[in-house]
């Protein structure tokens, strides 16, 4: 009787060597992945996992190693070429055209035409069809530059659907996703996954990965530290073969000492479309404290930060620093008074991505690192490298793009940017979006030594458990509104959770 022989595995990485100037980052590394399987690929900001996966995806080239699809060995010198062998990638960075429809982003570059036209209806109805299958939030007709952020995640999803893609590559997929939005990301997976589909799932979210994935390779410093199926790993192992140490996770951070108030906001008001996006919204900040804004993502809060830091003045209502009005302020005199601020979109607003890491960390600081009149490379140098040692980032150097840097370490670049400022206030939204656990323990002690040096700091944060860990009070914003407040010991997630749905808690 002749024996059956296995099936080859969808995607086979073997021995796969990269090397930048001064970074080994991918150091032999095995990979293996089954038809239908959620694959996750875990490490900390650095380690090599999207060098990988850009290595799979045609965007770079391996130094040594082979790659194969169904048992059959491969090479893409472009992603065009893995695109035509059905492998399809969702980075961190959205590829989108903001001034087009969902439809137009979706088919561009593979239109259906008819007679030498575009086939618009046949366009639409392809486009409407995915939707519909899989339970996406979107209209063909939607707009890409109206929608939120995490919307546009689907977008980029769709395009791989559309496209037919076998292995799907989701870079981080859930960085810029609520809670709601990443369980109906990960349904949709799920039944991808149930069609035969392979799912190459890149995250250093524990809880998720454990979530989501059917096997897990955890990479430390470019080389596997573990290979496991997930049913038969945990949260602290994980993070140890990521760290190469135990971490303690989900630490609660002791209550701070309140003082005066530094940071004040009354009935401000944000028009909208329809109705306000910011309500008549009045809070309070004190020295010594963390205030946490929870809510479902697009109910004011991304709009209250924006109007506080001059970046989007309101229509009406106050802002008040150490009791004086700043609401007539530019974003420059504002961080002149003592306004520090680490936005939501760290490459559009809280950085020049083509700018040198150096330069991007000097913002701010241009006076301290001048001598009449003029900038001192030296100076520079010196005050970027104190900034990368304290804060962990990971660059071949200071003089490198920021943009070459992991999503992750350009977050710890503009967050320790931010903290040397010593700014009396500072407002934080997502500050540990994209970063690994290690980091996010380093970040998280860092905002409560923050606050324990008398800063007042206002955190939005998507994380429950980042709002829980940090925050002295929760205000829950609903539609515009705040519709409650909770003290530390009474911020549990249940009476959040009620409270982010516009229940009465």
């Amino acid at each position: 009787m002749t024996q059956q022989q296995p099936e080859p595995a969808a995607v086979e990485l073997r021995g796969i060597v990269k090397r930048f100037p001064g970074v080994l980052a991918n150091d032999h590394v095995d990979l293996s992945v089954a038809a239908g399987e959620i694959h996750a690929l875990m490490g900390e900001n650095g380690a090599g996992k999207s060098t990988l996966m850009s290595i799979l995806y045609g965007l770079s080239q391996p130094d040594d190693g082979e790659l194969f699809l169904g048992g059959r060995p491969v090479s893409f010198a472009s992603a065009a070429q893995a695109i035509d062998a059905g492998i399809g990638m969702v980075q961190q960075g959205f590829a989108l055209f903001d001034t087009l429809s969902v439809t137009d982003n979706v088919i561009f570059g593979a239109e259906p035409t008819r007679r030498g036209l575009l086939d618009r209806r046949a366009a639409r109805t392809a486009v409407a069809e995915l939707i519909e299958r899989h339970g996406l939030r979107l209209r063909p007709t939607d707009r890409v530059g109206d929608l939120p952020v995490g919307v546009r995640q689907q977008v980029e999803i769709l395009k791989l659907l559309y496209r037919k893609a076998r292995v799907l590559i989701l870079d981080e997929p859930t960085a810029v996703l609520t809670p709601a939005e990443t369980d109906r990301l990960f349904d949709v997976l799920r039944g991808l996954a149930a069609e035969g589909n392979t799912i190459l799932f890149v995250s250093h979210k524990l809880h998720e990965v454990l979530a989501v994935s059917d096997n897990v390779t955890v990479l430390r410093d470019g080389r596997v530290t573990m290979r496991s199926a997930t049913e038969d790993t945990d949260r602290a192992a994980l993070a140890a073969a990521m760290t190469g140490r135990a971490v303690e996770l989900d630490k609660i951070y002791p209550p701070g000492t309140p003082g005066d108030v530094v940071l004040a906001t009354y009935d401000l008001t944000v028009h909208g479309p329809g109705k306000p996006v910011l309500d008549h919204v009045s809070i309070e900040v004190r020295a010594g404290e963390v205030v946490g804004i929870a809510g479902v993502a697009g109910n004011g809060q991304t709009e209250l930060v924006a109007a506080i830091a001059g970046l989007s003045p309101p229509d009406s209502g106050a802002i008040l620093l150490h009791g004086k009005e700043i609401g007539g302020r530019s974003v420059r005199e504002r961080r002149a008074a003592g306004i520090a601020h680490l936005p939501e979109d760290r490459a559009e607003v809280g950085s020049a991505p083509g700018a040198r890491l150096a330069d991007n960390l000097a913002v701010g600081f241009q006076r301290r690192l001048a001598r009449r009149g003029f900038l001192r490379p030296q100076a520079i140098r010196t005050h970027a490298a104190a900034i990368v040692e304290r804060f962990g980032v990971r660059a071949a150097s200071t003089s490198a793009p920021m943009r070459t840097l992991s999503g992750g370490n350009q977050q710890k670049a503009i967050l320790g940017r931010e903290l040397t400022h010593d700014a009396p206030v500072l407002l934080v939204e997502q500050p540990t979006r994209g970063v690994d656990i290690g980091s996010v323990v380093n970040i998280h002690r860092q905002l409560a030594e923050y606050r324990d040096a008398g800063h007042a700091v206002l955190l939005v944060s998507a994380e429950l458990s980042e709002i829980r860990a940090l925050s002295d009070r929760v205000l829950v914003m609903y539609e515009g509104r705040v519709v409650a407040t909770f003290s530390k010991e009474e911020a549990t997630y249940e009476a959040l959770g009620l409270a982010m749905a516009g229940g009465t808690p």
